[in-house]
């Protein structure tokens, strides 16, 4: 039956948010056009007919940019989109985190979510646009779902509250807020702040979620009228008969083995009673099905030992950190370094200065070009005592660099007062919970090592949360094993002055505001000690960068003199890096950025561009350097770049047959300009100032 088009708009942030539906991508489970402005998404929505063989859900979300929808050509030489950018990335990261909780128990059929941009209105943001297309998508399919949800992005600039703010109002907001949930609670939080108090972060939140709730409700109007009946589905289940025997015999020795404090130690002691426990089942299907029996009962054991006993399993209370180790100046040769150590988690940054010209060039549908301040994260295998394949970044490194990223940007030098390009690389060395705020403390310690000078100090921690029934418990500062069984990772990165990142990811359907306070004033507590211990290793940025930082010097020149600076084809500037060795940046103002490790090269370069720039007037006296001699008169050097004729006529009062009777080449001779004609070209005199020559005081 062939399906109608239907159309369902709603006014949201000063735009028309539009759904179409019925006429597009029909062979998907899903499938909803949004129109946001001139920003326009498909998102469809994709389930597998019978579930994978697998002890987790497999849901992939991806967020397709096309750059036509920007109106442009990709770069390069292949001319069509690679793999994904960095923003595609971390916005599937962004839809996946609140959809993921919302769907059954058990549920292993393969679903795929795909947004494709194809029209970009910089006003309607495309995030937020494939967020609500996704929800319809999957609630208007027959995959079953416990949506809808949706999400808002929310700024503040002269201390109001603004949704969707515009590229003007993002420029002069203190916060950059993605907040997404359902209509009852939240269940996830991505942000950015310039050190703005925890109390006006949460109101933030909670004024996100009112406007969450229209778009829930606008969603919930569509899918009354259009949504259909959800497939059955066969859902992961295990032999209850089996798993009430498998906990009567084990409960204790579970409990025992989850209580072991070293994370290393509990992880055999874990692994060895799941053989022991699976060994006497011969049957291969038989087998897995205890172990995955064993995995809910070691879930269930840690759970009701931290809601009923209140014992975590390293023996710490709930506000409890793990002893905190800082150090710097780890690399001899690099240009600052920090090791921070938490526990059993440790992540060592190294930060590396550069030139301007070495900023990241970015090809995206956003309107910025490139960025001069990176954070990257590495996992290697080694971090959790495994082994496996060396690939690049996958989709957690990115989301972490890029959490570390919006974390240390506000307390970074602007461009005017510190010229330099600055990449942090955060290589997690050991894992057991919240690497990601640990390299935010290493890479804050490798700043100040390195003599960048930040506004101020920025640490991290990880709180959680686990919630049975009516009890509830949250803990902070947590660890591997509370991360993975527990229903909350809320990260929050700040000064001592506010909040500069919050991350928060919720596996239940939401929590509520009086958590989420609870949870912001105890990461202040725990983000104050963990500052006083790196402040206790370095109080304040090095006063001076490493010998083997580039140093940078700038000048600021006429804007129209820059084409005497870059010369034809950039020959000119060419020879200048190729004679002085320095690299050098021209913005279109003007200003001229120079640096090398060698301060004497830098200065040998500017005077060279001086030379270039300088200009002639005629009445001027120089001390140049004769270059050439010819019969008419000498070519006379007064500066690089600029040369001039002294006559034969005008080398002497008296007269002179031949030039190198007064002057031969290489000997410096003091001139006058006497006359700069239509063509530039530069006449001199010696025999001007031969009366004078005492008197005279030369330019030079």
């Amino acid at each position: 039956m062939e399906q109608e088009k239907k159309t369902y708009s709603i006014e949201w942030a000063g735009q028309t948010l539009t759904v179409e539906t019925g006429h597009i991508a029909k062979q998907a489970n899903g499938a909803v056009m949004i129109r946001y402005g001139d920003t326009v998404v498909l998102s469809t929505v994709t389930a597998s007919k019978e579930p994978k063989d697998l002890p987790f859900f497999p849901l992939t979300v991806n967020y397709e940019e096309r750059l036509y929808a920007a109106g442009k050509i990709p770069g390069g030489f292949i001319k069509r989109e690679g793999r994904p950018s960095e923003t595609a990335v971390l916005t599937s990261r962004l839809i996946d985190r609140p959809i993921r909780p919302l769907f059954p128990d058990g549920f292993r059929n393969d679903v795929q979510v795909i947004n494709m941009v194809m029209s970009v209105d910089q006003s309607a943001s495309p995030e937020i646009a494939a967020m609500v297309g996704s929800s319809l998508a999957l609630s208007l399919s027959d995959i079953p779902f416990y949506g809808p949800v949706s999400g808002a992005i929310i700024g503040r600039v002269d201390g109001e509250f603004v949704v969707n703010p515009s590229e003007s109002e993002a420029a002069r907001s203190d916060i950059e807020l993605t907040v997404a949930g359902t209509k009852d609670a939240i269940n996830m939080v991505e942000a950015g702040a310039d050190e703005v108090p925890e109390e006006t972060m949460l109101e933030g939140i909670m004024f996100g979620h009112e406007e969450i709730k229209r778009l829930v409700e606008f969603q919930e109007g569509i899918i009354r009228e259009l949504g259909q009946e959800k497939m059955e589905v066969q859902l992961s289940q295990t032999d209850k008969d089996l798993e009430e025997t498998i906990r009567s015999q084990f409960q204790d020795a579970v409990k025992e083995a989850v209580m072991v404090k070293d994370k290393k130690e509990r992880d055999v002691a874990i692994q060895e009673l799941k053989t022991q426990i699976s060994e006497p089942y011969e049957d291969e299907e038989q087998q897995s099905e205890v172990k995955d029996i064993f995995e809910k009962l070691v879930k269930a054991e840690f759970r009701r030992l931290i809601t009923e006993e209140h014992i975590r399993p390293d023996g710490r209370g709930p506000d409890d950190i793990r002893q905190l180790t800082s150090e710097v100046d780890i690399l001899p040769r690099t240009h600052g370094s920090g090791l921070f150590t938490r526990g059993q988690t440790q992540a060592l940054s190294i930060c590396t200065l550069g030139a301007l010209g070495e900023v990241q060039i970015i090809d995206g549908l956003g309107t910025e070009t490139s960025k001069r301040f990176l954070h990257h994260y590495n996992f290697p295998n080694f971090s959790v005592g495994e082994t496996g394949p060396i690939r690049g970044p996958g989709r957690r490194e990115i989301g972490h660099g890029a959490l570390g990223e919006r974390a240390l940007e506000k307390v970074v030098p602007s461009e005017e007062e510190f010229p330099y390009t600055i990449r942090l690389v955060s290589e997690v060395l050991e894992s057991n919970g919240s690497t990601s705020q640990a390299s935010i403390c290493a890479s804050t310690l490798a700043m100040m090592d390195a003599g960048v000078p930040i506004k101020s100090p920025v640490a991290g921690i990880a709180m959680g949360l686990v919630k049975e029934g009516d009890d509830l418990a949250v803990l902070t500062d947590i660890q591997g094993m509370e991360d993975a069984l527990g229903d909350m990772d809320f990260k929050v990165a700040g000064t001592a002055d506010g909040v500069t990142a919050l991350q928060m990811d919720i596996k239940l359907a939401g929590i509520d505001r009086e958590v989420l306070e609870f949870a912001l004033k105890r990461a202040k507590v725990a983000r104050m000690k963990v500052l006083e211990n790196m402040l206790a290793t370095i109080s304040e940025t090095r006063g001076e960068l490493s010998p083997y930082a580039p140093k940078i010097m700038s000048m600021h020149i006429k804007p129209e003199k820059i084409r005497d600076v870059i010369g034809p084809s950039g020959k000119t500037i060419n020879q200048i890096i190729e004679d002085t060795g320095v690299k050098i940046d021209i913005e279109q103002d003007g200003t001229v950025f120079i640096s090398s490790t060698e301060q004497d090269k830098n200065e040998e370069a500017k005077k060279i561009i001086e030379d270039l720039i300088r200009e002639v007037e005629p009445g001027e006296t120089y001390l140049g350097k004769v270059k050439r001699v010819e019969k008419f008169g000498a070519f006379v050097e007064l500066f690089k770049g600029k040369e001039g004729l002294v006559h034969i006529s005008q080398l002497n009062h008296e007269r002179v047959n031949k030039v190198e009777d007064v002057v031969s080449i290489g000997d410096e001779v003091m001139v006058k300009v006497t006359e700069i004609d239509n063509q530039g070209r530069i006449n001199l005199s010696r025999k001007a100032l031969l009366a004078k020559e005492s008197s005279d005081t030369p330019s030079q």
